[in-house]
């Protein structure tokens, strides 16, 4: 004895039994009111599809084809339902066709009460495994969808960066991407400490919380990040972030429009080149113009220091590292001798005399402004990538 007539006798009211757990399923679920986001012929399509896999199943020994409960799954991921309400309608459904199924029984008198009970625990271990499936398809598909949606906001971002993407199009990527279509903006950069190491990892979410939108470009070694900075405080709070990431990080001027993604990222990288020490720290293009001109040619840097500062960095290296240290300090304090005696722990007199030895050695006066310019620019140079090994240490 079986339900064999009882899934028949269903089976001939399918299409009047799937309305009604479509009425149901709408009724009580908040996520599937939605007419946008799913139609009623598509929510009826499914509850008829899976009401069918259960009764073709309900006497049967063979293992439960469980395709509908797939696509289920695979739908409701696509169409952004969240899995708890998936499981939710579906438990719902399931619940109307089991009433269904004993008020059918009960017209039965060959269906006995030992038998619903009997066949009560193989319906919902059906059920349960149905469930099992729709939601591993759900997870499956929502995965999927997550780095297909990823990979595409990094080509977008890509795109953005190398300037390939049409300016018609700008505004539909800025949509895209979740950014407003003008700025001001800012370019990110991080170095990251090994390949494919995301140095800015949560910082994305951060931002978000501050009202900061961003898109991000992961590479080899470094970390892009496209940001949109909507208020005053905006680039104030996006920097609070970045320096509590603990990364090294450069960070371009303010620009109005995506067009200019470009430029400002080869100033976020200059910013980069020229933050100094290995620790962690954010430079800013605009704190410090000069060193970024300087980083943004090396060749003509180098020459620079051959022309300007040669003769001092010949000298033995404690003596160099003094000059060039007291250097450093002065134009630090504003060209103040006192200010760079303070800060070297030495007397105002020392400066004068380690100032006066830079004249006589390079042939330039400091009092000539000109001179003062070249000497400037050559030394950060020589506190930069360029001359990196040759930075002086202490007075």
């Amino acid at each position: 004895m079986n339900l064999s007539g009882v899934a028949a006798a269903l089976h001939a009211r399918l299409p009047e039994l799937a309305e009604r757990m479509a009425s149901r399923i709408r009724s009580e679920v908040d996520a599937y009111q939605d007419e946008a986001l799913i139609s009623l012929e598509s929510l009826r399509e499914s509850c008829a599809a899976n009401a069918e896999l259960v009764l073709k199943h309900l006497d049967r020994e063979d293992p439960a084809e469980a395709e509908a409960a797939r696509e289920t799954g695979r739908a409701r991921a696509e169409q952004g339902v969240p899995l708890a309400d998936t499981l939710r309608a579906y438990r719902i459904g399931s619940g109307l066709l089991w009433t269904e199924i004993v008020g059918e029984a009960r017209t039965r008198p060959d269906v006995s009460d030992g038998l619903l009970v009997s066949e009560s625990a193989k319906f919902w271990v059906l059920f349960g495994r149905y469930a099992e499936a729709v939601a591993v398809t759900y997870r499956e598909t929502a995965a999927e969808l997550t780095s297909r949606g990823l990979a595409r906001r990094s080509a977008l971002v890509e795109a953005l960066f190398t300037g390939i993407i049409a300016e018609g199009t700008l505004w539909e990527a800025a949509r895209e991407l979740g950014l407003p279509e003008q700025g001001p903006f800012a370019v990110a950069v991080a170095e990251a400490a090994a390949p494919g190491e995301e140095p800015l990892a949560g910082v994305e979410a951060a931002l978000r919380s501050a009202d900061v939108p961003s898109a991000w470009r992961l590479l080899p070694d470094q970390q892009l990040a496209l940001v949109a900075l909507p208020s005053g405080r905006s680039e104030d709070a996006c920097l609070r972030i970045l320096r509590r990431s603990r990364a090294r990080v450069g960070f371009s001027p303010r620009f109005d429009s995506l067009r200019d993604a470009p430029q400002a990222l080869r100033f976020a990288r200059l910013a980069l080149s020229g933050l100094p020490g290995a620790g962690p720290g954010v430079a800013r293009f605009d704190d410090n113009p000069l060193a970024m001109v300087v980083a943004a040619a090396p060749v003509e840097a180098a020459h620079l220091v051959e022309v300007t500062l040669r003769p001092v960095l010949d000298l033995p290296a404690a003596e160099r590292s003094r000059l060039l240290r007291t250097l450093e300090q002065w134009f630090a304090s504003g060209g103040s001798t006192d200010a760079a005696a303070a800060s070297l722990f030495v007397h105002p007199n020392t400066v004068r005399y380690r100032l006066r030895r830079v004249e006589e050695l390079t042939g330039r006066l400091l009092s000539d402004p000109r001179a003062t310019a070249d000497i400037g620019a050559a030394l950060q140079a020589v506190g930069g990538p360029l001359g990196s090994d040759r930075r002086p240490r202490g007075s």
